[in-house]
């Protein structure tokens, strides 16, 4: 080394030839190394003189009373979507209780997921909120190799290993299409999620759920995909809309997708609800304020920030098992149905 500057899991990994990942998984125990990998480690690591924070003391029982939530998604998603911000309020509520340290980290790209791994490794945080979680995400199983305990907003699919607290997105989705139907509507349209998440997948089931209890058709056209944003929502609205001019309901799969929905619905003259009925799904701050005010499936966001907050301190404060829970969603009616 030169100078006086501290070793750092990137020298480690350098000098062992591995990367950050194998050095983590080292110090922290891991079985998911070879023997020889394992071995370059532990010598860098002497030859360096690197001390891992309280890993390589011995002292894993320590806590630093910090945890880490993080969000793989832009600065302007993160400001954009109401739901962020009521996930955050909830989170930092519950861990206000335990006088716990929340630090936020957003991960866009490999210099900022190289810094969480070096969190993660150094032990600087006693454990981990993921939200946002995509099916080619690496994160979530990165975490469990490492051995950090995690919780998820959501979950990867109906198998998720890890712990994670949920809404009921079928149930709400299917909720949501049994009104319509109610009401008269027979061509429902729907404008999913990301379809690499499983809760786009699962309001997209639900969808598809209530159309088969009813016996009514669930055409392939009337699908269209989106990424939760208001541009998206307005951009699936108009190719279904070119698809299926007879439509005469639309479920999206947020609200914020629905507000760029009734925008094209407006741009092209259809009137809400009399030409077209629509749902959001959420209930944030946005469906109370569209012209006409949002019917949208209500999940209680706050309260999943808390749950994940409450779940991860029984983890990591008393050793509790990974927890798995859904919350209950509810239909709020308003004037677009």
């Amino acid at each position: 080394m030169t100078g006086n500057r501290r070793p750092t899991i990137k020298t480690v990994a350098a000098r062992a030839g591995v990367g950050r990942t194998t050095v983590s998984r080292v110090v922290n125990g891991s079985d998911l190394v070879s023997a020889d990998a394992r071995a370059r480690v532990l010598a860098a690591i002497k030859e360096l003189n690197y001390v891992p924070n309280s890993v390589a003391r011995g002292l894993v029982t320590n806590r630093t009373d910090a945890v880490a939530l993080v969000i793989p998604e832009s600065e302007s998603r993160l400001g954009s979507e109401p739901f962020f911000a009521a996930l955050i309020r909830g989170v930092s509520g519950a861990l206000a209780e335990t006088r716990t340290q929340l630090q936020l980290m957003l991960v866009r790209d490999r210099a900022e997921r190289d810094q969480l791994t070096d969190t993660v490794a150094a032990r600087r945080v006693d454990g981990v909120l993921l939200v946002s979680v995509h099916a080619r995400d690496q994160l979530p199983a990165m975490l469990e190799e490492m051995g950090l305990p995690t919780v998820l907003a959501g979950r990867r699919d109906a198998g998720e290993r890890l712990s994670y607290v949920d809404s009921d997105n079928a149930g709400g989705a299917a909720a949501a299409v049994r009104h319509l139907l109610a009401r008269g509507r027979g061509r429902i349209a729907t404008i999913t999620g990301p379809l690499d998440m499983d809760v786009g997948r699962s309001r997209l089931e639900g969808w598809r759920a209530a159309h088969e209890e009813a016996g009514a058709a669930a055409a392939a056209e009337l699908v269209e995909a989106g990424d939760f944003t208001e541009e998206g929502g307005g951009r699936a609205m108009r190719l279904l809309l070119e698809r299926r001019p007879d439509l005469d309901a639309v479920f999206a799969a947020s609200d914020l997708m629905a507000v760029g929905a009734l925008a094209e619905l407006r741009r092209q003259g259809r009137r809400v609800p009399d030409d077209v009925a629509v749902i959001g799904f959420e209930d944030s701050i946005l469906a109370r304020h569209t012209d006409p005010p949002l019917t949208t499936v209500r999940q209680p966001v706050e309260e999943l920030g808390r749950t994940m907050a409450r779940i991860l301190t029984d983890i990591t404060r008393h050793g509790a098992p990974r927890q798995q829970m859904t919350l209950p969603t509810e239909l709020v009616v308003r004037d677009s149905t």
